[in-house]
């Protein structure tokens, strides 16, 4: 049965991540008084990268993209299958390197300026998502994400701290304001593509199906702190895009030193905190 939910998201996750994105800018164009694109546009602009021609500026791109797209998938199926979240968090930071070194062999300023940045992101992000993990099995003894998911206590109640940091930096995954230091699309900003400047055609294609699978793997962690109840998890998972999204209209973008800074702050501060009474409480009931 794990296995068959690895293979509806490998499957599924692309429709729905392309689903959720178009949503993302419907919405997003509504609050800023705006008309925005069909929701499913996103699906005709992949479509058009892959009619388009492949330009390449070095061999070695296509290689580290189709790592990336594969690596996300791999990652997304051994979440959804179950198991073991370290090895899960462990693969999507190695898939994001895979991105990172796609955009370095570009030989483009732009694109390294891209790249340094996706690093910075991903040192922001590691600690907190790292302390989740702890947290998660000093709750429920293990780190599958199988046994995670089925804790008959919500694990909101006993990682309140923990759930807020995640909330915080799953801002830098799904690449809203204040933390899109690497690649934006909006031209007002500093940086214009970044990371994926020198992709073109089915290449960026896949980057894109990639950060799809990306959004849906991010959005299941969110799950585990409401296993207990699915629709209740659901209820939790659309009022945190929601947030995300009221943040990414509301907050301009951080300087990288400050988003590095807050992100860690947030991390020490509620994370460790957490997990340190959390600790204190199982020592006790012992």
């Amino acid at each position: 049965m794990n296995l068959l939910y690895g293979l509806v998201y490998l499957i599924g996750a692309p429709i729905l991540g392309g689903i959720i994105i178009g949503l993302d800018r419907k919405i997003t164009a509504r609050m800023q008084s705006r008309v925005g694109p069909p929701v499913l546009q996103p699906f005709y602009d992949v479509l058009k990268l892959f009619e388009k021609e492949n330009i390449v500026v070095t061999r070695s791109q296509n290689f580290f993209v189709f790592a990336y797209l594969l690596l996300m998938a791999l990652t997304g199926i051994m979440f959804f299958s179950g198991g073991d979240l370290l090895l899960v968090i462990f693969a999507m930071t190695l898939a994001e390197v895979f991105l990172v070194l796609g955009a370095y062999s570009a030989n483009s300023p732009y694109s390294f300026l891209g790249a340094e940045r996706e690093l910075i992101q991903m040192m922001a992000f590691e600690p907190m998502i790292l302390l989740s993990a702890a947290g998660m099995y000093l709750a429920t003894g293990s780190f599958f994400v199988s046994s995670i998911a089925a804790a008959t206590t919500p694990l909101i109640l006993l990682l309140p701290g923990i759930f807020l940091g995640l909330l915080y930096v799953l801002t830098i995954k799904l690449r809203k304001s204040p933390f899109d230091l690497s690649a934006t699309q909006h031209a007002h900003q500093e940086l214009v593509q970044g990371v994926t400047t020198e992709f073109s055609g089915s290449t960026l294609g896949g980057i894109e199906i990639a950060r799809w699978y990306e959004t849906v793997l991010i959005l299941g962690f969110v799950y585990l702190f409401f296993g207990f109840n699915p629709l209740v998890a659901v209820t939790a998972i659309i009022l945190t895009y929601l947030l995300q999204l009221f943040v990414d209209n509301t907050y301009p973008r951080f300087k990288w030193a400050l988003a590095l800074k807050s992100s860690w702050t947030v991390a020490l501060v509620l994370g460790m905190i957490n997990i340190l009474v959390l600790w204190l409480y199982f020592k006790g009931g012992l």
